[in-house]
């Protein structure tokens, strides 16, 4: 441990031994010596001036770090449901046998590490995997024992990289196998545009006019919520405080979603500028990019087009001339955890803590990072702001619905012939979307991920728009060869694995949830369950903390909801099924007595 102390220090030093750059800290104390002991966490608790148990918190907390010793290479494969249809379950098998070790194990030389892992945003590009902070993408068994045996002799993943992906993937900094699949181009976001022609112009105006356009333009959130984003924007800018800032939610976790990969990869320029125009108008000087640990492998291209607008004088001090107008940006790197993606976890792991949800109210408008006024939005919904100021309110809001104002950029993938990114107005049938990706006897699409609902061809007329099939840009295409309960049934094993287990409903709600869908699927639930998952599914929504618990339960209701039959042929009313047998009357009689009195809930 004591040839580890200078460099811990150093580490600590590095970010101003702030408590707030805990996860920075710690992140970078693995990525130096691996993983970051337990023997370490007193010295960097010193360091951050903090407690012990706080770096605990943090390093227990995120999937991607750990307190134990692992492989030079440590290897996660995908193990998405979209992923194990595309033979995610052969390519596991196949590391098993050319690595001699099972999945959480080492080999014997400390060489390689093998693990599993949810979403890492290529369902377009599956199966993939994660070598460290390399992504392989379109991987084959036997593809495998080449791939390991190329990792032995020179474990360093990078060089697994032989061929570049298109656009900015193949940009030096970048150098990525990486494929952007740009489908269809829309007008808003994946068209050309001015660069910075909407700061440019938002600076000729003042903050509240800036809104205002905003507000016009009908703008809503991109992330799912649609929540509009002028009127978060006049409420952040509203709230007193002498701090404000600009969060970017680029956490993208949600399972079949990559649209924002492609908009970091290809228009982080556009992004950056939204961001810009967002501080001017909320009066904040601080931003940070919420980067999900998926996308390490980008986070030396963003840093360097950062650098490039502050030379342009469009970050930094006097933002193109304009006196006291400052403001800059950071990178937050996350760390594999799901929930992260609700913004007050995202805000508590900007904060160096664990990504724990919290109440709201009061909302992050009022107070969010640091206790004070923050702004949380998407990448695609600064990009949208973006354009807004640079063509016009009236513009955007021509486009689309009258309610869902603009474009969506939709992440299609699954069982259809072109996956990749589609910019669709919004109001689009899904039917035309699946029409457009090339998808042929599609039995079942959910929209919006696992956090969506799962929709059948009764719903394939209906459009895309927060009135109808509400979706953060999740697509995922099932055939009628999938069969539809195990999608469901992998997506609660996915919100049982993610939830951070502070509420009772969501800890414990989500695995009763999953245990008897499991117990239907092998044929031996009766009518009873189903109603029993119907009302179990509601409560959990009714009663979980925050929004992954509220929408956890969404794949067992929405199926229940729009595939009724596939249910109804797998339970057996046969007299076979659980009966009561707990009597909470009598139960509570032994209490009673000693008490001495009766229970004023049971005896009422």
């Amino acid at each position: 441990m004591s040839e580890l102390v200078p460099t811990i220090r150093e580490i600590c030093k590095k970010y101003g031994n702030d408590r707030a750059r805990l996860m920075d800290m710690v992140r970078e104390v693995q990525e130096s010596i691996g993983h970051v002991p337990r023997e370490a966490f007193g010295l960097i608790a010193s360091e951050a001036k903090t407690h012990r148990v706080e770096v605990e918190s943090v390093v227990s907390f995120y999937s991607f770090l750990s307190d134990k010793k692992k492989g030079e290479v440590v290897i996660r494969l995908c193990d998405d449901i979209i992923d194990r249809f595309q033979g995610a379950d052969a390519i596991g098998d196949a590391l098993i046998k050319e690595l001699g070790i099972g999945f959480g194990e080492t080999t014997a030389d400390g060489t390689i590490t093998l693990e599993k892992t949810a979403c890492i945003g290529m369902s377009d590009q599956a199966p993939a995997m994660m070598a460290n902070d390399t992504v392989v993408t379109n991987l084959a068994p036997e593809k495998i024992p080449g791939l390991v045996k190329q990792l032995r002799e020179n474990p360093e993943p990078q060089a697994l990289v032989t061929e570049m992906g298109d656009g900015n993937n193949a940009d030096p900094l970048v150098q990525s196998m990486v494929c952007n699949n740009i489908c269809e181009a829309g007008p808003v976001i994946l068209s050309d545009y001015r660069k910075d022609g909407g700061l440019r112009k938002a600076l000729t105006q003042t903050p509240e006019e800036v809104i205002e356009d905003i507000k016009t333009s009908q703008l809503r959130g991109r992330g799912g919520a649609g929540f509009l984003t002028g009127l978060k924007w006049e409420l952040t800018r509203q709230a007193p405080g002498p701090d404000k800032f600009v969060l970017c939610n680029a956490d993208e976790g949600e399972p079949g979603t990559f649209k924002d990969r492609v908009l970091l990869t290809e228009r982080v320029d556009l992004v950056l500028e939204g961001m810009t125009v967002a501080a001017y108008a909320i009066g904040a000087e601080t931003g940070i990019i919420y980067l999900r640990g998926e996308y390490s492998y980008l986070r030396a291209f963003l840093e360097d087009k950062m650098n490039q607008r502050r030379v342009a004088g469009l970050l930094g001090n006097n933002i193109l001339g304009n006196e006291g107008f400052n403001f800059d940006v950071r990178i937050q790197m996350g760390a594999g955890a799901y929930v992260c993606g609700e913004e007050t976890s995202l805000i508590s792991s900007c904060e160096g803590t664990r990504g724990d949800p919290t109440d709201r109210t009061p909302f992050p408008v009022v107070k969010g990072y640091m206790v004070s006024p923050t702004a949380v939005n998407n990448v695609e919904s600064y990009c949208c702001a973006a354009r807004i100021m640079d063509k016009g309110p009236g513009w955007f809001s021509s486009i689309g619905t009258e309610r869902s104002a603009g474009t969506k950029l939709l992440s299609v993938c699954g069982d259809c012939a072109r996956p990749g990114i589609y910019e669709v107005p919004f109001g689009t049938k899904l039917r035309e979307v699946l029409r457009l990706a090339g998808a042929e006897d599609v039995a079942c699409v959910c929209v919006g991920g696992p956090s969506g609902q799962m929709v059948g061809p009764a719903q394939f007329e209906l459009g895309i728009s927060y009135e109808e099939l509400s979706t953060g840009g999740s697509v995922m295409v099932f055939s009628n060869q999938r069969d539809i309960l195990e999608v469901a049934d992998a997506f609660m094993e996915f919100f049982v694995d993610e939830s951070c287990g502070y509420c009772v409903p969501c800890r414990v709600g989500n695995v009763l949830l999953k245990n008897r869908l499991e117990r239907v699927r092998k044929g031996e639930g009766s009518p009873a369950d189903l109603d029993y998952l119907q009302r179990l599914g509601e409560s959990v929504k009714f009663t979980s903390r925050c929004g992954l618990g509220q929408t956890s339960p969404n794949p067992v209701l929405s199926t229940l909801k729009n595939f009724r039959p596939v249910y109804n042929a797998l339970v057996k009313d046969n007299g076979h099924g659980l009966n009561k047998s707990f009597n909470i009357m009598k139960a509570v009689e032994d209490a009673s007595a000693i008490a001495g009195r009766r229970s004023e809930i049971f005896h009422a």
